[in-house]
């Protein structure tokens, strides 16, 4: 085992984003010295949740081998805002890391995602499931991936953690909250991006954070290339998500209705707005069913960690500012995955 193993280090790049900032956040509150990398500012600081704030870019392989330095984790969490430039940025970002995890003996950690699968591989996806993308972004994630295996063959350490789509109280740059709800607005119409009767996965993005280090946790005792894929929260027909977020709203006293999402404004748009094309781009994942089964992750962690929808979706609503804080939190995220939270089911948790 590296030196560096026995140090609960960790460079979070992304961490002030969604997923990145999650994960940050849950490795401090487990006892982490946890250090993120911004762009802008004038000297590092320590924040609120105990992150180091340090200087630099993901993209200047510089400034991330110098916040790497005496790490023993990188979470890869970083990604172009709306889409923009992921052909140029993309894969130059994760070069960065590979070359700072190589120097310093530190596990790469990425959060992956379905856009790596093609309908060859649908309705359930395991870990070996052949990696046919439909998209380019997909053909992306696809050489994200491999450049990560590769690095393993070379001796690195690599853990991937795929998951479905993410919502949460601190991410905005998600299908819930730029889709479904309006953030900063009360919620009265709720647009249904899913074909009806199509199934499709949810991931809350602090149960993703606390499978992640739980994993990390036990890297010792991963493969050198290891991939996990949750659970999460399975809608098994495009309403549940929906159904969940009009209850939560009933709960406060209030009302919403369910439409679908415009599509054919987005194919209107399309040409003249990069984000908006790439939004089309994924709409395959949206008219058919596309489950993750997480027996693997089960296999190692016992259970996955897992919020009961309701609690998830009252948490989403309240942080992204469509419903007002209650006077007592109906849920606090879990410190651990045991005892796991109510409503989970282990495998492929409903």
């Amino acid at each position: 085992m590296n030196g560096s193993d026995q140090q609960k280090t960790a460079l979070v790049l992304g961490a002030s984003g969604g997923i990145g900032g999650e994960v940050a956040r849950r490795l401090a509150q487990d006892g982490w010295q946890v250090r993120g990398l911004k762009r802008g500012l004038a000297a590092g600081t320590v924040d609120a949740d105990g992150i180091e704030w340090v200087a630099g870019d993901a993209l200047d392989r510089a400034d991330v081998a110098r916040a790497a330095q005496g790490r023993a984790v990188i979470v890869h969490a970083v990604n172009p805002p709306g889409y923009r430039d992921w052909d140029k940025l993309v894969l130059p970002m994760l070069d960065n890391t590979i070359a700072a995890a190589a120097a310093n003996g530190a596990l790469v950690v990425l959060p992956g995602t379905v856009y790596n699968y093609g309908p060859d591989a649908f309705p359930l996806l395991k870990e070996d499931a052949p990696q046919h993308p439909a998209t380019r972004k997909g053909g992306l994630r696809v050489r994200m991936e491999a450049a990560l295996e590769a690095h393993a063959a070379r001796g690195g350490r690599v853990l991937i953690v795929r998951s479905g789509d993410f919502f949460g109280p601190r991410a905005g740059n998600n299908w819930f909250a730029q889709a479904l709800v309006k953030p900063g607005k009360p919620v009265g119409r709720i647009a249904n991006p899913g074909a009806p009767g199509a199934g499709h996965q949810w991931a809350y993005l602090p149960d993703v954070a606390a499978t992640m280090a739980a994993l990390i946790e036990h890297r010792a005792q991963l493969a050198p290339f290891a991939r996990f894929h949750m659970g999460g929260h399975w809608d098994p027909d495009g309403t549940a998500m929906c159904d969940a977020i009009r209850r939560v709203v009933a709960h406060r006293g209030a009302s919403a209705s369910v439409g679908a999402f415009p599509w054919w404004f987005v194919r209107l748009a399309a040409p003249f707005n990069e984000t908006l094309r790439e939004l089309l781009e994924m709409r395959y994942l949206w008219r058919q069913p596309v489950r993750l089964d997480n027996a693997r992750l089960v296999d190692v962690l016992g259970a996955e960690p897992h919020t009961p929808l309701d609690a998830a979706v009252e948490c989403t609503l309240v942080g992204l500012g469509c419903l007002p804080p209650a006077e007592r939190q109906a849920h606090t995220p879990a410190p651990g995955i045991a005892p796991v939270a109510a409503g989970s089911t282990g495998r492929l948790n409903q």
